[in-house]
């Protein structure tokens, strides 16, 4: 794609099914490393990944020919696959249906990277569901109670 130039961050975050604490830490560095390799399978930047018990942010520059919708299946299902084939994580039961996805400019990337990093630490003091909808909020997303809980 010759003279094609983007510059498009995306956070994503999106969590388990029931928001169960299914992502241990004995693994978690393998599960991150699987994200990893699904980014550079699809040609896509990862800056960012992180997950705790029940989600996980992803801090990623899609490549142009890759839809958002696209990636989010891949990493869903290829993950899933993947935990489920090697028993990574005992009763794996998938994760939500939706996501959550918000751009961001080349200047709140750092910013970005240190607060996904920090997600063990940040959650010992807010819940994912807390921390959902505060971005939500932030970002100024209408959402569905129903679906956030």
């Amino acid at each position: 794609m010759a003279n094609t130039y983007t510059q498009i961050f995306y956070h994503i975050v999106f969590g388990t099914k029931e928001r169960r604490p299914l992502i241990r830490d004995e693994r978690r560095d393998d599960f991150l490393r699987f994200v990893w390799g699904i980014n550079k399978n699809m040609n896509c930047h990862l800056h960012r990944v992180n997950a705790v018990e029940d989600h996980i942010h992803i801090l990623t520059a899609i490549h142009p020919t890759v839809a958002l919708a696209d990636y989010i299946k891949r990493v869903k299902t290829g993950t899933t696959h993947w935990i489920q084939t090697d028993n990574v994580f005992p009763h794996w039961s998938g994760w939500q249906d939706g996501y959550a996805a918000f751009t961001l400019s080349v200047r709140e990337r750092e910013p970005v990277i240190e607060y996904i990093k920090g997600q063990q630490e940040h959650h010992r003091t807010e819940s994912f569901v807390e921390e959902y909808k505060r971005i939500l909020v932030r970002e100024e997303i209408d959402f569905d109670e129903q679906y956030v809980l």
